[in-house]
């Protein structure tokens, strides 16, 4: 598959299995609704999963502009190819937050809240802080990269039936799995104050589809907040690439 494919269909699934879960919990006559905060957390850690190991073997499986930054500052990645994954992503977070309209759409009528609505969509901050956000999405996004940065893929030596050779196994798709559940740390540990986009395709995305869709009852769609979740994320990376850099 192409890899800007890959990212596209990833961020994509991502992004329906994440605010499908949001929507499941906050959205009126749901069988989830107040399902919980552990709920959503649980449904992005799982989107997570799902995403990164559909894409992993043809594009690396990074779904996050700050994943695909913060890979290419530390020379991990090519900057040549960091415009395409950034709009594969943001595409792909589009088109994700637009499923998730067109499935729940019966409950987006059914829900007198506009501030309900918007959160199937995107972030916005409990207590609107700016600076404060700002400070959580970064140092949400540090702790997402920088654990990535150091995880080492598990892999186990089985003899191979030659003598004095080795075949060398990894997880295959389970090897996704750290990376879920980082995620879910993330979201039950520091998602409180802002809703822990940590990526801005995630956001950004979805927030478009929110201002371009006809959804009944809506509020605006936040463009002065909107810059929080984008830049907090890229900064964070960038943190976390630097800090890598130097601790190795």
């Amino acid at each position: 598959m192409n890899p800007y494919l890959a990212e596209f269909l990833g961020t994509a699934i991502l992004v329906i299995f994440g605010n499908g879960v949001v929507a499941n919990v906050v959205l009126s006559r749901t069988k989830g609704n107040n399902g919980g905060w552990i709920v959503i957390t649980a449904g992005w850690g799982f989107g997570v999963y799902v995403g990164v190991f559909c894409s992993m073997p043809f594009s690396g499986a990074h779904l996050n502009p700050a994943v695909t930054v913060g890979l290419a500052a530390a020379g991990d990645f090519a900057w040549s190819q960091v415009s395409g994954y950034l709009l594969a992503q943001m595409l792909g977070g589009l088109m994700g937050g637009a499923l998730v309209f067109v499935f729940y759409r019966e409950h987006f009528k059914a829900t007198p809240d506009p501030d309900a609505k918007m959160a199937c969509f995107c972030t916005s901050p409990n207590i609107r802080n700016i600076p404060q956000a700002f400070f959580c999405e970064a140092f949400g996004t540090f702790l997402l990269i920088l654990p990535l940065f150091l995880m080492t893929p598990v892999k186990f030596a089985l003899p191979s039936g030659t003598e004095g050779s080795e075949v060398i196994l990894g997880l295959g798709t389970l090897g996704a799995l750290p990376v879920a559940l980082l995620v879910f740390a993330i979201g039950l540990s520091l998602g409180g104050t802002t809703g822990y986009a940590i990526n801005p395709a995630r956001d950004l995305g979805p927030r478009l589809a929110h201002a371009l869709l006809p959804v009944p009852g809506k509020r605006d769609s936040d463009w002065a907040y909107a810059w929080v979740p984008v830049a907090g994320p890229l900064l964070g990376a960038l943190i976390a690439a630097g800090i890598h850099g130097w601790i190795m």
